[in-house]
């Protein structure tokens, strides 16, 4: 029944450097800075029962975070094993992580192998884990392609390839686990208006409301940026004004970034946000810069949707 608070700890760090000069950290200096912070009547909000079932939600992003991380390491990992030991194949497919391309180098890891695999096997091969698109035209080529590359012949980093293979996808089926676990809490407990925006799936949209928690500990939507840290640093003495200040990047790296990547898309799929982008490069913006104006602008509709309850109605 008691009210509980939840404080910044690099608040209450530089409050405790504030107090005094010397390098002093105990855990009785520690309670008497969250004491008088207290008493010096900081804008505290409560911890709610929204924050409180929020937190599952929170686990389940930033767990996704980590794993999809995690997933592109590896992927980083194929391509230089490929460079290694079939350089000239990422010249034949759209891309090294397709499911047809993983098949291939699970079972014929490396140039020489390719050329030396039998050519029905290479195009049933490649024909079921395409699902049609590649067939015994494409392995003849991959094959012929094989036979004059200067990949070289190295054992130990075609086993390294298969291991990193195997890795990814069981690391893909952890992934839409996860994934499957945000969605449903999505749709039976958070029911948000944020996935009406065109652009924010259900990726993005989760890890927004997550980070955020309950919208009420907020004033404004400037507050919440503030949070982000995408807020503009401000530097002035005398006569001395910072023409080009940086973003803070001093809050939630999980919210900046849910923030960056979602405006991105609804950049994209929204003309009222893609005119408000290109408004802002065609006053002499980087790419960048631009775009963090696009997401001050889309932290401020979702908290108006997020307050009102009311699902987002594209411009006419």
């Amino acid at each position: 029944g008691l009210p509980t608070y939840v404080i910044n700890p690099l608040h209450t760090n530089l409050y405790r450097k504030s107090l005094s000069l010397r390098k002093t950290k105990t855990d009785k200096v520690d309670s008497r800075t969250i004491a008088t912070m207290m008493m010096s009547g900081m804008n505290l909000k409560s911890y709610s029962d929204t924050s409180y079932h929020n937190e599952e939600l929170k686990s389940l992003t930033r767990y996704r975070f980590d794993k999809v991380k995690e997933r592109a390491k590896l992927k980083s990992s194929i391509s230089r094993l490929v460079c290694i030991l079939f350089p000239e194949l990422e010249t034949l497919v759209p891309t090294l992580h397709m499911a047809s391309v993983y098949a291939l180098l699970s079972e014929f890891p490396g140039a020489d192998a390719v050329a030396n695999a039998h050519l029905t096997r290479l195009s049933n091969l490649l024909s079921e884990s395409s699902k049609g698109r590649y067939g015994k035209d494409t392995a003849v080529m991959f094959r012929d392609t094989a036979r004059r590359s200067i990949g070289s012949h190295m054992p130990a980093k075609s086993l390294e390839l298969k291991h990193t293979i195997k890795l990814i996808r069981e690391l893909t089926v952890e992934i839409d686990e996860i994934e499957a676990a945000i969605r449903r809490i999505m749709d039976e407990e958070i029911q948000s208006p944020i996935l009406t925006i065109p652009g924010i799936s259900y990726r993005m949209g989760a890890m927004i409301l997550a980070e955020i928690g309950d919208f009420s500990r907020f004033d404004s939507a400037d507050r919440i940026l503030a949070y982000a840290g995408m807020s503009p640093s401000t530097y002035q003495s005398g006569q001395l004004d910072n023409c080009y200040s940086h973003m803070e990047k001093r809050g939630s790296r999980y919210l900046r970034y849910a923030l960056y990547n979602a405006t991105k898309y609804v950049c994209h799929w929204d003309k009222s946000f893609g005119a408000y982008l290109e408004k802002k490069r065609s006053e002499g913006k980087h790419y960048n810069v631009a775009i963090s104006h696009a997401a001050r602008k889309l932290v401020r509709l979702i908290f108006a949707m997020e307050k009102s309850g009311k699902a987002y109605l594209p411009a006419a």
